[in-house]
Protein backbone atom coordinates (compact mmCIF):
# COMPACT_ATOMS: atom_id res chain seq x y z
CA UNK A 1 0.00 0.00 0.00
CA UNK A 2 1.44 3.38 -1.05
CA UNK A 3 2.10 5.87 1.75
CA UNK A 4 -0.47 8.69 1.64
CA UNK A 5 0.45 12.30 0.85
CA UNK A 6 -0.25 14.08 4.13
CA UNK A 7 -0.05 17.79 4.85
CA UNK A 8 0.65 19.09 8.35
CA UNK A 9 -0.98 22.46 8.97
CA UNK A 10 1.20 24.11 11.61
CA UNK A 11 -0.76 26.49 13.86
CA UNK A 12 1.85 27.61 16.39
CA UNK A 13 2.25 31.40 16.73
CA UNK A 14 5.22 31.36 19.12
CA UNK A 15 8.45 30.15 17.53
CA UNK A 16 9.80 29.11 20.94
CA UNK A 17 6.91 26.65 21.24
CA UNK A 18 7.05 25.23 17.72
CA UNK A 19 8.74 22.07 18.99
CA UNK A 20 5.35 20.37 19.31
CA UNK A 21 4.68 20.96 15.61
CA UNK A 22 8.12 19.55 14.83
CA UNK A 23 7.40 16.51 16.99
CA UNK A 24 4.06 15.94 15.29
CA UNK A 25 5.54 16.21 11.80
CA UNK A 26 8.27 13.74 12.76
CA UNK A 27 5.56 11.15 13.43
CA UNK A 28 4.01 11.52 9.97
CA UNK A 29 5.60 9.90 6.92
CA UNK A 30 7.23 12.54 4.72
CA UNK A 31 4.61 15.24 5.16
CA UNK A 32 4.31 18.57 3.42
CA UNK A 33 4.16 21.34 6.03
CA UNK A 34 2.47 24.74 5.85
CA UNK A 35 2.69 27.55 8.42
CA UNK A 36 -0.92 28.69 8.58
CA UNK A 37 -0.52 31.79 10.80
CA UNK A 38 2.28 32.97 8.47
CA UNK A 39 -0.10 32.91 5.50
CA UNK A 40 0.78 29.56 3.94
CA UNK A 41 -2.14 27.42 2.81
CA UNK A 42 -2.43 23.69 2.03
CA UNK A 43 -2.91 22.45 -1.52
CA UNK A 44 -6.05 20.39 -1.10
CA UNK A 45 -5.77 18.98 -4.62
CA UNK A 46 -2.46 17.33 -3.66
CA UNK A 47 -3.36 16.22 -0.14
CA UNK A 48 -4.61 12.74 0.68
CA UNK A 49 -5.03 13.84 4.30
CA UNK A 50 -4.58 16.83 6.60
CA UNK A 51 -3.33 17.13 10.18
CA UNK A 52 -4.13 20.33 12.11
CA UNK A 53 -1.62 20.91 14.91
CA UNK A 54 -1.89 22.48 18.31
CA UNK A 55 -1.15 26.12 19.11
CA UNK A 56 -0.59 28.46 22.03
CA UNK A 57 -3.23 30.67 20.39
CA UNK A 58 -6.87 30.33 21.40
CA UNK A 59 -9.66 29.83 18.88
CA UNK A 60 -11.49 32.77 20.50
CA UNK A 61 -8.65 35.18 19.55
CA UNK A 62 -10.12 35.70 16.10
CA UNK A 63 -10.20 39.52 16.39
CA UNK A 64 -6.41 39.57 16.73
CA UNK A 65 -5.71 36.59 14.48
CA UNK A 66 -7.71 36.73 11.21
CA UNK A 67 -6.26 33.39 10.13
CA UNK A 68 -8.49 31.64 12.69
CA UNK A 69 -11.63 32.52 10.73
CA UNK A 70 -9.86 31.39 7.57
CA UNK A 71 -8.96 28.05 9.13
CA UNK A 72 -12.55 27.52 10.21
CA UNK A 73 -13.49 27.99 6.56
CA UNK A 74 -10.81 25.45 5.68
CA UNK A 75 -12.34 22.95 8.12
CA UNK A 76 -15.73 23.31 6.49
CA UNK A 77 -14.16 22.79 3.06
CA UNK A 78 -12.37 19.66 4.29
CA UNK A 79 -15.72 18.30 5.47
CA UNK A 80 -17.41 19.15 2.17
CA UNK A 81 -14.62 17.58 0.13
CA UNK A 82 -14.36 14.60 2.50
CA UNK A 83 -10.58 14.92 2.84
CA UNK A 84 -9.42 12.81 5.80
CA UNK A 85 -8.43 15.15 8.63
CA UNK A 86 -7.00 14.83 12.13
CA UNK A 87 -7.16 17.78 14.53
CA UNK A 88 -4.82 17.80 17.55
CA UNK A 89 -5.39 20.01 20.64
CA UNK A 90 -6.02 23.43 19.04
CA UNK A 91 -6.99 21.42 15.97
CA UNK A 92 -9.61 19.60 18.06
CA UNK A 93 -10.98 22.92 19.21
CA UNK A 94 -11.05 24.77 15.89
CA UNK A 95 -12.79 21.89 14.13
CA UNK A 96 -15.57 21.98 16.69
CA UNK A 97 -15.96 25.78 16.65
CA UNK A 98 -15.91 25.79 12.84
CA UNK A 99 -18.92 23.46 12.89
CA UNK A 100 -20.85 25.27 15.63
CA UNK A 101 -19.34 24.03 18.90
CA UNK A 102 -17.97 26.11 21.76
CA UNK A 103 -14.57 26.43 23.43
CA UNK A 104 -13.63 28.08 26.72
CA UNK A 105 -10.41 28.82 28.59
CA UNK A 106 -10.35 26.90 31.88
CA UNK A 107 -6.70 26.91 32.98
CA UNK A 108 -3.72 24.73 32.21
CA UNK A 109 -3.71 20.95 32.50
CA UNK A 110 -0.36 19.30 31.76
CA UNK A 111 -0.07 15.66 32.82
CA UNK A 112 -0.83 12.09 31.82
CA UNK A 113 -4.58 11.52 31.68
CA UNK A 114 -6.56 8.29 31.84
CA UNK A 115 -9.15 8.25 29.09
CA UNK A 116 -12.03 6.06 27.97
CA UNK A 117 -11.89 5.45 24.22
CA UNK A 118 -14.81 4.45 22.05
CA UNK A 119 -14.30 1.58 19.60
CA UNK A 120 -12.76 3.57 16.76
CA UNK A 121 -9.98 2.73 14.28
CA UNK A 122 -8.09 5.88 15.30
CA UNK A 123 -7.50 4.38 18.75
CA UNK A 124 -6.61 0.84 17.73
CA UNK A 125 -3.80 -0.35 19.98
CA UNK A 126 -3.56 2.99 21.83
CA UNK A 127 -3.21 2.62 25.60
CA UNK A 128 -5.86 4.56 27.57
CA UNK A 129 -3.37 6.96 29.16
CA UNK A 130 -2.34 9.95 27.06
CA UNK A 131 -0.31 13.17 27.45
CA UNK A 132 -2.16 16.48 27.64
CA UNK A 133 -1.03 20.10 27.70
CA UNK A 134 -3.83 22.60 27.21
CA UNK A 135 -5.68 25.51 28.75
CA UNK A 136 -8.84 25.49 26.62
CA UNK A 137 -11.56 22.87 26.33
CA UNK A 138 -14.42 22.05 23.99
CA UNK A 139 -17.39 22.75 26.25
CA UNK A 140 -19.99 21.86 23.64
CA UNK A 141 -19.01 19.73 20.65
CA UNK A 142 -20.46 20.58 17.26
CA UNK A 143 -23.70 18.77 16.42
CA UNK A 144 -21.97 17.07 13.50
CA UNK A 145 -19.30 15.62 15.79
CA UNK A 146 -19.72 12.48 17.91
CA UNK A 147 -17.74 12.20 21.14
CA UNK A 148 -15.36 9.22 20.87
CA UNK A 149 -13.28 9.69 24.03
CA UNK A 150 -13.79 11.16 27.49
CA UNK A 151 -11.61 11.94 30.51
CA UNK A 152 -12.76 12.49 34.07
CA UNK A 153 -12.46 16.27 33.73
CA UNK A 154 -13.32 16.57 30.04
CA UNK A 155 -16.40 14.90 28.48
CA UNK A 156 -15.62 15.89 24.87
CA UNK A 157 -11.99 14.73 24.85
CA UNK A 158 -12.07 13.49 21.25
CA UNK A 159 -14.64 13.72 18.47
CA UNK A 160 -15.46 12.26 15.07
CA UNK A 161 -17.66 13.64 12.31
CA UNK A 162 -20.96 11.87 11.66
CA UNK A 163 -20.19 11.34 7.98
CA UNK A 164 -16.91 12.93 6.85
CA UNK A 165 -13.51 11.30 7.61
CA UNK A 166 -12.70 13.84 10.32
CA UNK A 167 -11.28 13.06 13.77
CA UNK A 168 -10.11 15.32 16.60
CA UNK A 169 -8.25 14.69 19.85
CA UNK A 170 -7.53 17.04 22.74
CA UNK A 171 -4.37 15.23 23.75
CA UNK A 172 -0.91 15.50 22.15
CA UNK A 173 -0.08 12.12 20.56
CA UNK A 174 3.32 13.51 19.54
CA UNK A 175 4.59 13.97 23.11
CA UNK A 176 6.95 11.30 24.43
CA UNK A 177 9.49 10.97 27.22
CA UNK A 178 11.83 13.10 25.09
CA UNK A 179 9.60 16.09 25.92
CA UNK A 180 9.32 15.48 29.67
CA UNK A 181 11.89 18.06 30.81
CA UNK A 182 10.61 20.80 28.54
CA UNK A 183 7.00 20.24 29.56
CA UNK A 184 8.03 20.26 33.21
CA UNK A 185 9.92 23.54 32.89
CA UNK A 186 7.33 25.36 30.78
CA UNK A 187 3.99 23.93 31.92
CA UNK A 188 4.68 22.26 35.27
CA UNK A 189 4.21 18.78 33.81
CA UNK A 190 3.45 16.36 36.63
CA UNK A 191 3.42 12.57 36.79
CA UNK A 192 1.65 10.76 39.60
CA UNK A 193 0.07 7.39 38.92
CA UNK A 194 1.14 7.37 35.28
CA UNK A 195 4.22 8.46 33.32
CA UNK A 196 5.32 8.38 29.71
CA UNK A 197 6.24 4.74 30.19
CA UNK A 198 2.49 4.00 30.32
CA UNK A 199 1.78 5.76 27.04
CA UNK A 200 2.02 4.90 23.34
CA UNK A 201 -0.10 7.75 22.00
CA UNK A 202 2.03 8.17 18.86
CA UNK A 203 0.14 5.11 17.59
CA UNK A 204 -2.66 7.55 16.73
CA UNK A 205 -0.60 8.85 13.80
CA UNK A 206 0.07 5.34 12.51
CA UNK A 207 -3.64 4.60 12.67
CA UNK A 208 -4.57 7.83 10.89
CA UNK A 209 -2.07 7.15 8.12
CA UNK A 210 -3.50 3.66 7.68
CA UNK A 211 -7.04 5.05 7.51
CA UNK A 212 -5.98 7.58 4.87
CA UNK A 213 -4.05 4.99 2.85
CA UNK A 214 -6.96 2.56 2.86
CA UNK A 215 -9.34 5.30 1.78
CA UNK A 216 -7.00 6.41 -1.01
CA UNK A 217 -6.61 2.82 -2.22
CA UNK A 218 -10.38 2.37 -2.31
CA UNK A 219 -10.83 5.62 -4.24
CA UNK A 220 -8.40 4.40 -6.91
CA UNK A 221 -10.40 1.22 -7.62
Amino acid sequence: MTAPALTVVRNEVDSDCAYHCDALASNVSGPLEVDYPAGERPDLEAADGIVLTGSTAGVYERDDRPWIDEQEELVRELVEREIPTLGVCFGHQIVNTALGGTVEHVGTTCRPVAVEFADDPLFEGVDPVVPVAHGDVVTEPAEEMDVIAAADYYPAFATRHHEAPLWTVQFHPEFTADHRERLASEYDWTEDEYGFEAMNATRVFENFERIVAERSATAEL
